[in-house]
């Protein structure tokens, strides 16, 4: 096959996305928190955009000391001839206070020796040790061999937040480049320490270590951790019992002991903070209608610097790189303005077309919520899919009946007995009537599947176990609670 070189004119549609169309794209997916840290990055970077509500707040400064300045003194009354004596007090300075009383050597404390600047109080403020540290603060006072500590602390390190060791002997070995018997040696040491159950591979070994600091070695209660917590988790204590050779009770009170054990010893020193959800939309009901209100607390309310706008108006005074640079910023700052107003249109026809689906779950209650799926959103606004995906991603909706993730509008299609029913309100019903059952008999799958079906729901079991498993229920051996 012969090679040669030929133009050709071919005819394609390419779908090519500029840094600008990126930029939106990802600006829509944003929920409110991470949207107000993007555009507080872009006003530090970017000089022609600047916030109006902090410009707003200046001004108000500005006018309110103008005022003070420019307002006259008041004339002199009586009251102020009685109260001139006190001219000196009011002018006194607490500095002066305390060189007089320190002058005769004592030390009141309130000034770090040496400076005549005050202690910061927040000095003074407690803060709860973590995990690490509390177990450092142990290692120090149980050993004082250097070498074993040094090795002690770097296990420690590799101690998770549920207080779990994740490496192996062989692999803390070659980091210490030591034997891997110093290195059981220093693990048995830091298992020795507070709180027990720390330092565990596993579950099992963490509750034979509490069960060794209870003092319980060789029991019944060591025998079932050891060998039966497949059983245990199944509930199936009369197979333990007969394996054994125990009696019903005596392994119930087993049981019990086991229940008290901590199956993550290092939880209660977790830094982990509780993170609110803020809602992206606000859905009110005014005058029997319902008002939608985008929630706009806390982004900054962007527009253009005035100053740098006059400053590239003034051409002939910039450099080459300097227009460059300004123009770029410019296109950058106008296309963000454009990005976040588009973004908020998206938002507010999303939400209207959602409360036109599902008018009556807002009127009534969670029960009436229909199936509906992201193509009827996006036909109806006549969007694409991919564009109402992303906008409903990570955003939430407040309403008189709560605060909704709005992926939770969502939902598939079960067969009912005269309409489609929403798959989120056959989960509610699933809790429902698991909250409902006697704990010492829990519904199986099929159980809960033919109440269902008694209310006109048509659903198989395996529907039900999957729909269980979402709602993060156990199956019902699990879920079996025994009277002790």
């Amino acid at each position: 096959m012969a090679l040669e070189t030929r133009l050709e004119i071919k005819l394609s549609q390419k779908l090519v996305l500029t840094p600008q169309l990126q930029q939106a794209i990802k600006l829509l997916q944003l929920p409110q928190l991470e949207l107000t840290q993007a555009l507080n990055q872009e006003l530090t970077e970017n000089p022609f955009l600047e916030d109006l509500q902090e410009e707003q707040v200046q001004e108000e400064q500005t006018q309110e000391e103008q005022k003070n300045q420019e307002a006259e003194p008041p004339e002199s009354t009586p009251e102020e001839d009685v109260l001139a004596p006190l001219e000196s007090l009011m002018t006194f300075r607490a500095d002066d206070y305390f060189d007089e009383r320190s002058s005769d050597g004592r030390d009141l404390g309130y000034f770090t020796p040496g400076t005549d600047a005050p202690t910061s109080f927040e000095q003074f403020v407690s803060s709860s040790p973590n995990l690490y540290e509390h177990l450092n603060w142990q290692l120090r006072l149980n050993t004082s061999d250097e070498k074993l500590q040094t090795i002690s602390e770097v296990i420690i390190g590799n101690i998770d937040d549920n207080g779990y060791l994740r490496m192996s002997d062989e692999e803390l070995a070659e980091i210490c480049k030591i034997p891997v018997e110093q290195v059981r040696e220093a693990i048995r040491l830091v298992q020795e320490l507070d709180p027990p159950g720390i330092c565990a591979r596993n579950l099992r070994e963490c509750l034979l270590i509490q069960i060794k600091m209870l003092g319980l070695d060789g029991t019944l209660v060591e025998k079932i951790v050891q060998n039966n917590l497949g059983e245990l988790e199944k509930k199936k204590y009369k197979a333990i019992a007969k394996q054994y050779g125990a009696t019903y009770e005596d392994i119930m009170i087993a049981v019990k002991i086991i229940e008290d054990l901590d199956p993550k010893p290092a939880r209660n020193f977790s830094s982990h903070e509780t993170n609110y959800v803020i809602p992206d939309v606000y859905i009110e009901k005014t005058d029997g209608e319902y008002q939608i209100i985008l929630n706009d607390e806390g982004i900054p309310r962007l527009r253009l610097n005035n100053q740098y706008r006059k400053l590239l108006m003034n051409k002939a005074s910039l450099t080459k790189e300097e227009k460059q640079f300004l123009e770029e910023k410019l296109r950058s700052a106008l296309w963000l303005i454009k990005s976040l107003d588009q973004r908020n249109k998206t938002i507010y026809k999303v939400t209207k077309s959602i409360l036109h689906f599902q008018e009556k779950f807002f009127d009534y209650g969670p029960r009436y919520i229909k199936p509906l799926n992201l193509r009827d959103v996006a036909t109806d606004i006549s969007m694409h899919e991919s564009t109402v995906s992303r906008v409903t991603s990570s955003k939430y909706l407040a309403c008189p009946h709560g605060i909704f993730s709005f992926r939770f509008f969502f939902s598939s299609s079960l067969q009912g007995n005269n309409e489609d029913i929403s798959s989120t309100l056959v989960k509610e019903q699933i809790k429902k009537i698991i909250s409902e059952e006697n704990p010492k008999k829990p519904f199986s799958d099929q159980k809960i599947a033919d109440f269902l079906n008694q209310q006109n729901i048509t659903i198989a079991r395996r529907t039900v176990a999957k729909y269980r498993e979402e709602l993060k229920i156990p199956p019902n051996s699990r879920r079996k609670r025994v009277e002790f």
